[in-house]
């Protein structure tokens, strides 16, 4: 289910200090981190963006572009959206939203993407993300780019974290239901890989 309207985009410029290494490039099988999730995403966007620094990353897929964020400083999640935002305009794309997925969450089930897909044609709200298990997952989720000067104004200001902001905004949520395993599981720390590592099955 491909949408013109919605570009796809990985955040992956994270300090990953609880992990102590950049945790994109870490393997989890015979796939990295940013692979496992690139192989879930990339038939279902026309183009995607990789917010890394990284500029080592090789993808065959054409329609994979790689920029560094906005400002520079490792800032948080909401600097990555500004970013894509900004590559959107400046390319003329007619993109309308923006999905976001984090490096470092490997199983999540790709049929989440249709459920974002659908709820931006059902909503008001500018902002759009996944809950299970009564937690707001603040990186899977779709941001309009209506939001581009707002949310500019407010990095400028100060604002940092995505729930803050988010609060401020107004947002629709999406509610997943839980398995036993946790498929929003994200790889944190070496503890939350050898966990990962043990259920790759259900990857």
């Amino acid at each position: 289910m491909i949408e013109n309207n919605i570009i796809g985009i990985v955040l992956a410029g994270g300090k990953s200090s609880r992990f102590g290494e950049d945790k994109s490039n870490i393997k989890l099988g015979r796939k990295t981190l940013l692979d496992h999730t690139i192989s879930k995403i990339e038939k279902k966007f026309n183009e995607i963006l990789i917010i890394s620094k990284d500029k080592t990353y090789n993808f065959k897929n054409k329609k994979i572009y790689i920029i560094e964020d906005h400002i520079q400083g490792q800032l948080g999640p909401l600097i990555g959206i500004l970013t894509a935002m900004k590559w959107v305009n400046k390319n003329k794309k007619n993109y309308k939203w923006i999905a976001s997925f984090p490096c470092d969450t490997p199983f999540f089930d790709t049929g989440l993407i249709s459920k974002l897909k659908i709820k931006s044609k059902e909503t008001s709200k500018k902002l759009i993300f996944l809950n299970s298990n009564n937690k707001r997952h603040n990186i899977f989720g779709l941001w309009s780019m209506d939001l581009i000067e707002t949310l500019e104004n407010d990095i400028k200001n100060g604002f940092r974290k995505v729930e803050i902001w988010a609060d401020k905004i107004g947002y629709e949520s999406i509610s997943i239901n839980t398995e036993k395993f946790d498929r929003f599981l994200n790889i944190n720390t070496k503890e939350d890989l050898k966990i990962a590592k043990e259920n790759i099955d259900k990857i």
